[in-house]
């Protein structure tokens, strides 16, 4: 089968640094508008890179794979194999995409729970070899197609308060978790550790200090049998800001009970190797959306605008991601009520129905910030004939 790029892999130009101000990034917008028309999707990679490197400067001795389904955009990959970043990956095609951006195997991290056969003898095949399960079904598949791996327990760990709750459908329950890891040792596997993930977006702090004592029992209660474990994965879920006025400070603090929470519960701390998987903390800030008005209505008393762009193509965050977003215009003056929503036939292609914007015309600019994860990765490639938005790299 002919190697498939990720979706929005298409232009690339030099880097430049992120507008700080509104009037600079609108001055960009407009520049851009003129040379490559709309839908368009803005990523920057100097946001990438901020992004990368403040998580280091606040988890220092935490390394981060970043969980390519949130961008898997080719030049985006590229990007963080040029920093030095590792690699969660779901999916052989995912494997192959960042073995393609130039990552190098050690650096991966195949961390969907539930793998299918011919995707696990892909994984042997190009020596992925760091594995997660949940179950003892996994483990059997894992040991005939991958033997000798080294196998990472994802547990079940609350997901309360997070916008996205990812232990519904993985994550095995605690009281299995040391059989689970004798019966990894059992059938020739290596036990590395434990993994979990608190949700999506999420803000509240008990979530991982609930998961790290869980798992410091575990560590325990598998050392007293002899295994010990060597890795913690604490998954991902860090917080972004999508509006200007939502606090910026969320990260921060949570770096900051991690760091002391993690030096608490683990006995030799500064020796176990400890990973992350961020996704939306790397690529969201990175994105802005750009899309125009191309038709007009009023009806329910209040503006509907129908934009170039919905929720089949980048706006596919509303749907599968729960995300709300910040609506902005180059167009200033007094704020309506009015309805945004997609270009496609379908009236589910509504974005927001309860916007206040001023009032457009068809042509007018309506761009989004803080949208780089979760939009044209899930976006469907042609619905009503409607492409998602063309990917710039800047």
């Amino acid at each position: 089968m002919a190697h498939e790029e990720p979706e929005g892999a298409d232009v690339q130009k030099p880097s430049i640094k992120a507008p700080k101000t509104r009037e600079g990034i609108e001055s960009l917008i407009r520049k851009l508008v003129k040379e490559h028309n709309t839908p368009l999707l803005l990523i920057l990679k100097s946001v990438l890179s901020r992004q990368f490197y403040y998580f280091k400067k606040k988890l220092p001795n935490i390394e981060p794979f970043y969980a390519i389904k949130s961008n898997p955009n080719a030049q985006i990959l590229k990007h963080f194999v040029s920093l030095g970043c590792a690699f969660d990956v779901a999916s052989a095609k995912e494997i192959e995409w960042v073995l393609r951006a130039g990552a190098k195997p050690r650096n991966i991290i195949f961390a969907n729970t539930i793998k299918s056969e011919a995707d696990l003898q892909y994984a042997r095949c190009h020596k992925i070899d760091l594995l997660t399960f949940d179950n003892e079904l996994e483990l059997y598949k894992i040991a005939k197609f991958c033997p000798k791996a080294r196998v990472v327990l994802r547990i079940k760990v609350a997901n309360i308060g997070s916008v996205v709750q990812l232990s519904l459908k993985f994550g095995a329950d605690l009281e299995q978790a040391t059989y689970l890891l004798k019966k990894a040792k059992s059938l020739g596997l290596h036990p590395e550790g434990i993994s979990f993930h608190v949700g999506s977006q999420c803000t509240n702090i008990n979530n991982y200090i609930q998961a790290l004592e869980e798992s410091a029992k575990i560590f325990a209660e598998a050392a007293s049998v002899g295994i010990h474990l060597k890795l913690l994965d604490i998954g991902g879920g860090f917080p972004i800001k999508h509006f200007d006025g939502e606090d910026g400070t969320i990260f921060e603090k949570m770096a900051s009970t991690l760091r002391k929470e993690i030096k608490r519960l683990f006995k030799g701390y500064d020796k176990l190797r400890i990973i992350a998987e961020p996704g939306r903390f790397f690529c969201g800030p990175a994105g802005i959306l750009i899309t125009q008005v191309v038709g007009k209505a009023f009806r329910d008393n209040k503006y509907y605008y129908y934009i170039n762009d919905g929720v089949y193509q980048d706006f596919s965050g509303v749907i599968f991601d729960h995300c709300k977003y910040e609506f902005k215009t180059l167009k200033h003056g007094p704020k309506l009520l009015c309805t945004i929503a997609g270009p496609t036939c379908d009236s589910l292609d509504i974005i927001s129905l309860t916007e206040e914007l001023p009032e457009l015309d068809i042509g007018n600019v309506i761009y989004v910030k803080n949208i780089g994860a979760y939009s044209c990765a899930s976006a469907v490639p042609t619905f009503n004939g409607f492409a998602p938005a063309k990917v710039l790299v800047i």
